[in-house]
């Protein structure tokens, strides 16, 4: 697999078709870039009070996140100190954790208290035995995990993205609804997609008769994109202020926020295997309640979208397979977000 990046969008060629096909670079993958940079994991409303705890799973590593007594929000390993088993399960509230495997128990710090029928065991520091730390940070209020000790802060990492999301004062908005899609495809492939409104007009006939396409532009930042796309009847993107414009932001390697004026949601891209990704979508509204059909037209439109994006996503992974095929070029009209991605991931695999 010999690939150069080129940074000249006119002169670059895509990520060869073994980057897609290869099941062993998803290890690779889950070393350099899942396991080193900030993932959307969770909301700051599921752990509000002491006790509210969810569980995750980053680059394999399962996960525990956890409001604690002193109201510290922490992010512990999920896994017992004893033989591995699962020390919470789902989401809940708990005065203290409890392995589901033989009872260990740990505070809500991650400090193991209680190990039942362990007499008589010799050399063993119950202080060594508490469960590892991750980092843990909120934006938004959004809660993000990097495995990394060493990697920049959140709001670092961010930029200027965090600003521009504040402004629009998403903070309180509750989570209206989720959907999970199972995906017969390469991670990158589904970002390629997200990445690029070059195909909406083929791909999405009743999105391109909403949108003012020949002036759909996206910019690039450090570690995120945004496409801003000018919409001719705003009222059918589900925006109700009068902002004539949908912005739909990237944030490096497989989080994308879609932004309107009264709403927002997030697509979390995860890969589950080579040729395989989970991607869960979720709905954010002021007023779930009050808002409910709005919400109920704004998922059938995205269910629309959703299933064309899976249909040509599944058919380009199935391409990747062809003898003939290897690697194309950048439209550098309509693909620098592509490109711009492809220069983040071949940087963090040293390609």
């Amino acid at each position: 697999m010999t690939y150069r990046y080129d940074s000249r969008l006119s002169f670059a060629s895509t990520l060869p078709a073994s980057y897609y096909n290869d099941a062993s670079v998803l290890a690779a993958e889950n070393r350099n870039i899942f396991g080193r940079t900030w993932q959307l994991v969770g909301r700051a409303e599921q752990v509000r009070e002491p006790g509210q705890f969810f569980t995750a799973v980053v680059a394999d590593e399962p996960l525990l996140i956890v409001r604690g007594n002193d109201g510290e929000l922490r992010a512990l390993s999920n896994v017992c100190r004893h033989r591995a088993g699962p020390v919470a399960k789902g989401e809940g509230k708990r005065p203290v954790l409890q392995c589901g495997y033989h009872g260990w128990t740990y505070a809500l710090d991650g400090q193991l208290s209680r190990t039942p029928e362990m007499d008589g065991i010799e050399d063993f520091d119950r202080q060594a035995m508490s469960l590892p730390r991750f980092r843990v940070e909120l934006s938004n209020d959004l809660v993000f995990v990097n495995l990394d000790a060493s990697a920049p802060p959140l709001r670092e990492f961010l930029g200027d993205l965090a600003e521009r999301l504040e402004r629009r004062n998403y903070s309180g908005y509750r989570l209206a609804a989720r959907k999970e899609w199972s995906v017969g495809c390469n991670w990158k492939v589904y970002v390629d997609n997200y990445l690029e409104g070059y195909h909406i007009p083929i791909v999405h006939p009743s999105l391109f008769r909403e949108i003012d396409y020949p002036n759909y532009r996206t910019e690039t930042r450090r570690n995120y994109s945004i496409q801003h796309a000018p919409v001719k009847r705003p009222d059918r993107i589900r925006t109700t202020s009068g902002q004539d414009e949908a912005e739909y932001f990237w944030l490096y390697p497989n989080l994308m926020l879609n932004v309107y004026p009264d709403n927002f949601s997030t697509n979390l891209i995860v890969p589950v295997g080579h040729d395989r990704t989970l991607t869960v979508f979720e709905w954010y509204f002021r007023d779930p309640d009050a808002a409910r059909a709005q919400i109920d037209d704004t998922i059938a439109f995205s269910d629309e979208i959703q299933l064309e994006d899976i249909g040509i996503c599944e058919a380009v992974q199935r391409g990747l397979r062809s003898s003939t095929y290897d690697t194309g070029r950048y439209s550098p009209v309509r693909e620098n977000g592509v490109h711009h991605f492809h220069g983040l991931y071949a940087a963090a695999m040293g390609l």
